[in-house]
């Protein structure tokens, strides 16, 4: 490790959330810069992690250096260059996220993003990083461990010690989760999986989750690399590493080049005895296909401007509907062909993508590809206008890719399927562009796909979902929406109606209700009839709302607004007034047949 640039991670202060760093780099320039990342890879958002570090200082010797800060994520030292130079910095580690870092009396996390300084003009040499084993007073955390995909160069049981990176993006890329966690492993195709699982509780089920990811895992392997016949179709990796957070309350997952950092709700983790299985484990296992699926699609495929990443500023790029939505399509698909849901639940996870995607009015406003390219500024900051100005390139993307695959399914040429590994061999699994994925579209759908990729991709038009699922054994009817959506507003129902979001051209919209109101009561009818109601949720309007009410379609709703109290004049929508989709499988003997070609594929 003596001509690497290294990094050695300790857990200086539980209780403060610190993490400390020491950098060393054994040849610096005369003028050494180093920076911190400004965003992490998978989450398209600045995060700004400088704004956590501290104390740093750099030394030759003895010979404390100037490090003068260049900007607020990079600092340049003047120094020799014919001797080590060490730089040393604290971390403030209390984001209970999978995007940054994290350290308390009970578990620590972090990624390279959060911890490392980038050493600018040696990105591309070997990195090692050196986790440090708990000493006094942490000598009590003697059953901590610690978990990565990273490559070991010299550890203990328990994983302290260091890891090597062939480079600063490998290293950025390596999560690592330490603590005194529940581990369980599985092999598939001779590659050894590692499941951690930090937080649970005592009726955790860990050996139903170890069983039920390697379906995902088989299936998945077997969507990329069917038989794995040809040298084109080498696996990826060599080992996987699964890291679930469990707590009160949170959801999500990033995807890594051998692992996965994941969070769920404690709740939702499978339970000892358990018979049927919950909606929240559901979305678990759907969470964990879609970031396992991100292996190969967006790990590997990638965007052609995530060739080479600039962590100091937003990275663009307009094909995260691909990377992200088609991502998205199979995640809860491969779950069906992996049997860990069956036809029926499958559609309802569908027609809920689909649900919200067309009761948002951004749809109309916003093409999927622009979504993408506006996730910097817009996706990961909604406001209470985002609805009506935006689309979500997971969803919409998602049911493009389903659009894809249906229409492909119907001309019977090929399949999305087939389309996603030809593009595995197409672009040597590595970066992908659009015109990537129209070459391999119209070399194996034979013909070309140019019309659909602009309507559908480029266009704000409705997809033709409904007519490509009815092709395909799926009854699609037509159901009276919610209350909210019919009102066409998002409420907040904790203490009172509180409205997040008036959608456009809604009932609320008209009658001139705005995101910050608080609805307190309605008038109905007028005159001597006339009756006064207090609210608490929306469903209480059903007990107020009479006969004479709903044939006059007028109502008084009592907002509170800016502690002013105003009166808006609502014109009540009929039930008919806004539908939600509801996907049934067909029962006819050919829907039956067709549902299965797609769905059991």
């Amino acid at each position: 490790m003596q001509n690497l640039i290294t990094y050695k991670v300790e857990l200086h202060d539980l209780n403060a959330h610190l993490f400390q760093v020491t950098l060393t780099i054994p040849e610096p320039a005369i003028t050494q810069h180093v920076s911190l990342p400004v965003w992490i890879p998978g989450s398209y958002l600045v995060r700004e992690f400088s704004k956590n570090l501290q104390k740093l200082t750099a030394f030759q010797g003895k010979k404390q250096l100037d490090a003068i800060q260049a900007d607020k994520c990079s600092w340049q030292i003047d120094c020799d260059s014919t001797k080590p130079l060490v730089i040393t910095h604290q971390v403030f580690a209390y984001d209970n996220s999978v995007r940054t870092a994290w350290l308390d009396d009970a578990r620590g996390f972090f990624n390279g993003t959060s911890l490392c300084l980038r050493v600018e003009g040696q990105e591309d040499t070997t990195h090692a990083l050196e986790i440090r084993a708990l000493s006094q007073p942490l000598s009590t955390k003697r059953d901590w461990q610690v978990a990565t995909g990273a490559t070991p160069l010299k550890i203990n049981k328990q994983g302290f010690g260091s890891y090597t990176f062939a480079n600063y993006d490998e290293l950025a890329d390596c999560p690592f989760e330490i603590g005194s966690f529940w581990s369980g492993t599985f092999k598939v195709r001779g590659i050894n999986h590692r499941f951690v699982v930090a937080g649970a509780a005592g009726s955790f089920d860990g050996a139903r989750l170890l069983v039920d990811t390697q379906k995902i895992v088989e299936a998945e392997m077997a969507f990329w690399h069917p038989d794995g016949k040809t040298a084109k179709q080498k696996l990826p990796f060599k080992h996987y590493v699964f890291m679930l957070n469990a707590v009160d309350d949170g959801y999500g997952g990033l995807e890594h080049r051998n692992s996965t950092a994941l969070i769920c709700n404690r709740k939702d983790l499978p339970r000892l005895n358990e018979v049927k299985q919950p909606a929240g484990y559901t979305t678990l296992l759907g969470l964990i296909s879609h970031e396992y699926f991100h292996t190969w699609n967006v790990k590997r495929l990638k965007p052609k401007e995530f060739a080479e990443f600039d962590y100091s500023q937003e990275n663009y790029t307009e094909l995260l509907w691909f990377f992200e939505g088609f991502t998205s399509y199979y995640d809860d698909l491969l779950l069906r062909r992996a049997g860990l849901i069956d036809d029926a639940q499958y559609l309802d996870l569908l027609c809920k993508t689909a649900n919200q995607v067309m009761q948002t009015p951004g749809r109309k406003v916003q093409a999927v590809a622009e979504a993408s390219f506006d996730a910097w500024v817009k996706y990961y900051r909604p406001e209470p206008n985002t609805a009506n100005a935006t689309v979500s390139y997971y969803t919409k993307g998602a049911l493009v890719a389903l659009c894809f695959d249906l229409t492909l399914r119907a001309e019977g040429k090929t399949t999305l399927d087939d389309v996603m590994r030809g593009l595995w061999v197409h672009c040597k699994a590595g970066p992908v562009s659009e015109r990537d994925f129209a070459t391999v579209l119209e070399e194996l759908g034979e013909r070309s796909f140019a019309k659909e990729i602009k309507a559908w991709v480029h266009g704000t038009g409705e997809l033709p979902v409904r007519n490509l699922l009815a092709k395909h054994g799926v009854v699609v009817t037509d159901e009276p929406a919610q209350l909210q959506q019919r009102l066409g507003m998002r409420v907040a129902e904790a203490n009172g109606v509180s409205i997040k979001v008036v959608l456009s051209g809604s009932a609320a919209e008209k009658a001139g209700f705005a995101p910050g109101d608080e609805w307190l009561g309605i008038l109905v009818g007028t005159g001597s009839k006339a009756q006064s109601w207090r609210i608490h949720k929306l469903d209480d309007l059903a007990q107020y709302i009479t006969e004479h009410a709903v044939k006059s379609q007028k109502i008084t709703a009592l907002v509170a607004r800016d502690k002013r109290l105003i009166h808006l004049s609502l014109n009540w929508p009929a039930k008919s007034a806004e539908r939600t989709w509801q996907f049934k499988a067909g029962k006819e003997v050919g829907e039956v047949k067709q549902l299965s070609a797609w769905l059991a594929a």
